[in-house]
């Protein structure tokens, strides 16, 4: 079965949202400043998005660990 592009965006955007609010945890707390924690948070959302979905596609051309499924005729 072949994963579609808007998957990928999807599985990205998902994981970000964890990703971002850990980060804003873990900003405000070494700063205990919201703004700022809320500033790096925004930041670190696109960037890390971008970055998510370039590697998942360099990972679906990767053929470690991936089995080959039989084609059945029909």
């Amino acid at each position: 079965m072949e994963e579609k592009r808007y998957r990928s965006i999807i599985k990205a955007a998902s994981w970000r949202l964890t990703g971002t609010i850990d980060t804003f945890i873990v900003s405000y707390i070494v700063t205990g400043e919201i703004k700022l924690a809320i500033g790096i948070s925004v930041f670190e959302v696109f960037t890390k998005l971008i970055l998510f979905y370039f590697h998942e596609r360099l990972w679906l051309r990767i053929p470690l660990g991936k089995a080959k499924i039989p084609e059945y005729e029909i």
